[in-house]
């Protein structure tokens, strides 16, 4: 009797043990965000289009400048800790790194908050053509996979 009442106690303990890591803030959802189109602003030649996406009102939104290239379109994303870009190519529509020379934060910087294995799944998020709308939607939605559960402050 002992022995399956210790049982019943470990099995609970176990389980509140898991309800509080779940509950500790290191993975939250992202579900909320706002995206903001940015018009009437000198962007140069280069720059096609600006977004902001905004995943809480205590951060700083990120933001979404659309560049044509030769291999299509890129996406990218600058914040005051990291830079990634999401492309449309022959492929589809994914993640990739940002061009060096499209970067304001250093590439040590960036690999520390970004998951590489992430950035890896997130290769090709959608074969399919994207539009401008519906490119932002996917990254404000998949950016936050992108970013390693020890900066998801850097979001929320």
């Amino acid at each position: 009797m002992k022995k399956l009442n210790f049982a019943i106690v470990l099995l609970a303990a176990f389980f509140l043990v898991s309800l509080t890591a779940n509950a500790t803030g290191l993975r939250t959802e992202f579900k909320a965000y706002e995206i903001e189109e940015l018009n009437n602003l000198h962007m140069g030649k280069e720059v096609k289009a600006l977004w902001t996406v905004s995943y809480s009102a205590n951060e700083e939104p990120v933001t979404i400048v659309k560049r044509k290239t030769l291999e299509g379109v890129e996406y990218v994303v600058h914040s005051k800790h990291f830079e990634v870009s999401y492309a449309t190519t022959v492929d589809g529509f994914g993640a990739k790194e940002t061009r060096r020379s499209w970067c304001d934060v250093p590439r040590k910087i960036t690999n520390a908050v970004i998951s590489k294995d992430e950035l890896a799944r997130q290769q090709v998020i959608t074969p399919n053509k994207v539009d401008d709308k519906m490119a932002v939607g996917l990254i404000a939605s998949y950016l936050p996979l992108l970013v390693n559960d020890g900066y998801t402050h850097l979001l929320n």
